[in-house]
């Protein structure tokens, strides 16, 4: 009985504690004015976004942003008392900031779009999204580290999270002039507990399981024959570059379209080399170019349309993107393990 006493006065009072952690969190994020970036991102041109019901908005409003989460509970972290040490493998001297010291760095604006390694051909896991934060490599070169091209002597960073999880990123990558970033904003706002308040680490072109740490707080330098990160040792790829894939959006699978012009609509996606083309096929017939939208950058995925000439019966549309390297999407099929599912995605309809 004393014991059962005790337990359950110890579980009140860490219920206690972590309630006052989580509104001492909030009241940390309420208060949170995000500056103006030093190097704002360029208006998206009004031709990213085409107007076709049913599409995948260009912007993903934050509520309904893909998540992956790797703690049974969202970490609230409150930003006052939050560090970020940097060190390990060539750092010649170790680096630690404040939330605070962050936001006064020079901050960069960037239209970047994040897809989940685990997402299946045609699946949700992806969205895009501003981002605003402090340029990773920036804080590198601040610490001493060099890429390997240029002699350093470390080859991946290990990100770690306050719940524990760790990330493994190529030095290399984040340091060859791409927008890698410890991001602080997501579409106008600090970033939302459930996205990684206070700080996330992002890096274009990578899959988010090597790149995009939730609620860092730890930056260690080292190599990939020295540590393997957590999904490394579950028998996921070290280095996980994101493939060209694309999705159709309208009309979804089994739909019943009317016979007559049917707008067939979706996104195409290829970070950091971007989409050239994009093709269109009905059942066994031939390959048509698709109408793309305006590219905003070579980070984001591009929106695209078919005007597609329905006659009754029953159809398969599929879809296959080319990126900006003359690379077109494969048509093998393969699952998500161990670096990200690849082959073409297609839906299947009856035209009434």
């Amino acid at each position: 009985a004393a014991a059962a006493a005790a337990s359950t006065a110890a579980g009140a009072l860490g219920r206690t504690l972590n309630s006052r952690n989580a509104q001492d969190a909030i009241a940390s994020r309420d208060a949170v004015r995000l500056p103006a970036p030093a190097s704002p991102a360029q208006p998206i041109p009004a031709g990213a976004q085409l107007r076709v019901p049913g599409l995948s908005p260009f912007t993903t409003p934050n509520d309904r942003f893909y998540r992956v989460d790797t703690a049974l509970v969202v970490p609230k972290v409150d930003a006052n008392t939050w560090r970020l040490r940097l060190h390990g493998l060539g750092v010649r001297k170790e680096l630690e900031f404040t939330y605070r010291e962050l936001l006064e760095r020079p901050l960069i604006e960037r239209e970047i779009t994040l897809c989940c390694v685990s997402n299946e051909v045609g699946g949700p896991y992806i969205g895009h999204a501003r981002w605003i934060g402090v340029r990773l490599a920036d804080l590198l070169k601040e610490a001493g580290v060099k890429p390997p091209s240029r002699g350093g002597k470390a080859d991946q960073i290990i990100a770690r999270s306050v719940d524990g999880m760790t990330l493994g990123t190529p030095v290399e990558d984040v340091m060859d002039g791409r927008d890698a970033m410890l991001a602080v904003g997501m579409n106008g706002e600090p970033l939302p507990f459930t996205h990684g308040f206070p700080v996330r680490m992002l890096v274009p072109g990578l899959y988010g399981y090597v790149s995009a740490c939730k609620w860092i707080e730890d930056i260690e330098l080292t190599t990939f024959a020295d540590y393997d990160a957590y999904w490394v040792k579950r028998k996921w790829a070290r280095k996980a570059p994101i493939k060209t894939q694309s999705r159709i959006d309208t009309p979804k699978p089994f739909g019943r379209p009317e016979a007559g012009t049917v707008m067939v609509a979706g996104v195409a996606w290829a970070q950091h080399r971007g989409i050239e083309k994009v093709e269109i096929r009905v059942d066994d017939g031939p390959w048509r170019p698709a109408q793309l939208a305006e590219q905003t950058t070579v980070d984001t995925w591009r929106q695209w349309s078919y005007p597609w000439r329905a006659t009754p019966g029953g159809h398969t549309l599929t879809v296959r993107a080319t990126d900006g390297t003359g690379e077109t999407q494969t048509e093998q099929r393969t699952g998500t393990v161990p670096d990200g599912a690849s082959g073409w995605h297609s839906v299947v309809v009856t035209v009434e």
